[in-house]
């Protein structure tokens, strides 16, 4: 009996480890949690750490999505390999042979962040909003631990979709990761796309070779680097359990305040907390494309000459963004003879989306008129 409670223990301890993203550590600190964990046996019928499940997630969408007055479906798209892409699709009679837009999320994200934006764009185009692949309600699977084959894994998850929904090109409008990713797609499946908007994407510029000799990096800041660089960039989230609802609120405030339009309680940072405590797997995906301090592994600026020229970019940024806007002056700089168009809303952040919805879906809208 003690050797079958022991080998439980075990497997609690190692989920635990995988519920942070550090499968690899699992193994080497399983001889000290095994000493410890003979004096501090856990019962297997304790509840889930993080108060979490998939069933929470969808409901903390669906509350996200209640002050959406256009009608759509949702549904989940099958991919290859059994993975699913949840979809949010926006298509009303007057629309139905407009070019669609497909709305592609931010690292951390999920669909129900379009909140303020879905009405407005779906009313002179279908527009489709999805969970990127290991994101939010889509499968979450495993990912290449090399940059490029995660990269590839995204891109072709978005061509699967593509064929399944029979969509023959698209707009790509995509925030942060999303960007990246979009343009990515673009690079290889070039007929498909019909117009870029990127908005404050991530992923572009290459890391500097040089630290500002003024400005040296703190030994204590690269120690912490060091030490942190194996988790996955929520982990901590999950490891704080029950306490993980209460930080989010105490850490973003702001959140509450950008869809303040919409809600008055608490459903945005409830959302965001169910998005980001599920098990880690675009998020691992997106730390293996990252190097130190979270600059791309392989920087989209390096490969925009292999972009197709006749494709249209607009490049959106807030006014009080900490995302260097450089990158798009650079992508403008290198596609001299195609349409780049660059766009600051004034007063608002990195989720300009939300910051300054209104401008934000007037400035999208001017953008895709150009298109059809």
């Amino acid at each position: 009996m003690a050797e079958q409670g022991g080998t439980a223990n075990r497997g609690v301890v190692q989920r635990m480890l995988s519920v942070v993203g550090v499968h690899s550590l699992a193994s080497s600190l399983w001889g000290y949690v095994d000493t410890t964990i003979r004096w501090c046996w856990i019962p297997n019928w304790l509840p889930s750490w993080c108060p979490t499940s998939t069933n929470q997630l969808q409901i903390a969408e669906d509350s996200m999505l209640r002050c959406v007055n256009s009608a759509f479906t949702k549904q989940f798209i099958p991919i290859s390999s059994g993975n699913l892409l949840w979809t949010l699709t926006f298509c009303s009679e007057g629309v139905k042979d407009k070019t669609p837009m497909v709305l592609l999320h931010g690292f951390g994200g999920g669909v129900g962040l379009w909140a303020q934006n879905l009405d407005a764009l779906s009313q002179r185009r279908p527009v489709f909003a999805l969970d990127l692949l290991g994101f939010g309600q889509s499968t979450r699977p495993l990912f290449y631990t090399e940059a490029q084959g995660a990269e590839d894994q995204f891109v072709e998850s978005i061509e699967q979709w593509r064929t399944k929904m029979g969509l023959e090109s698209m707009i790509l409008l995509g925030h942060n990761l999303g960007g990246y990713v979009a343009v990515s797609y673009s690079i290889r499946y070039p007929g498909r796309v019909k117009h870029i908007i990127l908005v404050e994407p991530w992923g572009f510029p290459e890391r500097p070779d040089t630290v500002e000799p003024d400005r040296p990096i703190p030994v204590w800041i690269k120690a912490l680097g060091a030490i942190f660089r194996p988790f996955n960039p929520l982990a901590g989230l999950r490891l704080v359990g029950p306490l993980g609802p209460t930080l989010v609120q105490t850490l973003r405030p702001d959140f509450k305040k950008k869809f303040s339009s919409m809600f008055s309680d608490n459903t945005v940072s409830q959302y965001i907390y169910h998005l980001n405590v599920q098990t880690p797997s675009g998020e691992t995906a997106f730390k293996n494309m990252t190097g130190p301090c979270g600059w791309a592994k392989r920087p989209m600026l390096h490969r925009m000459d292999r972009l197709h020229p006749d494709i249209p970019i607009a490049i959106i940024y807030g006014s009080r963004s900490s995302i260097d806007s450089n990158s798009g002056s650079a992508i403008k700089d290198m596609r001299p003879h195609s349409h780049v168009e660059i766009i600051t809303i004034c007063g608002a952040g990195h989720y300009v989306y939300a910051d300054q919805a209104e401008d934000f879906n007037n400035r999208v809208l001017q953008a895709c008129d150009k298109v059809d």
